[in-house]
């Protein structure tokens, strides 16, 4: 299994995580947070912007089912501009359920 998280622009969010949703992928976890990229913020007339807003949504899926799963985020996250994001693909080695503490891989 592997862990992908990928840190969006927040008016991207709710359009990627629908089509994540249609394409059979409904257990995510989204929230907002707060960073710079290489860029280092954005300057808007005399005022600098160091952390800028985003959205960080996390999903754990089957190897498989990775690149469909980075396919959606891509193209729905795309604006063609500076900050579309990132996404981090990381193994996972164990999963357990909280309230029975049981293994699921």
């Amino acid at each position: 299994m592997k862990m992908i998280r990928a840190i969006v622009r927040p008016e991207c969010a709710d359009i990627v995580s629908d089509a994540l949703d249609e394409a059979g992928f409904s257990s995510m976890t989204k929230m907002p947070v707060f960073g710079r990229g290489k860029q280092k913020g954005i300057t808007v007339g005399n005022m600098h912007y160091d952390e800028i807003p985003k959205t960080l949504i996390i999903i754990v899926v089957e190897d498989e089912s990775v690149d469909e799963v980075i396919k959606v985020i891509r193209y729905k996250a795309y604006t063609g501009n500076e900050g579309d994001g990132k996404i981090f693909i990381s193994p996972v080695e164990q999963v357990r359920t909280v309230r029975t503490g049981s293994k699921e891989l």
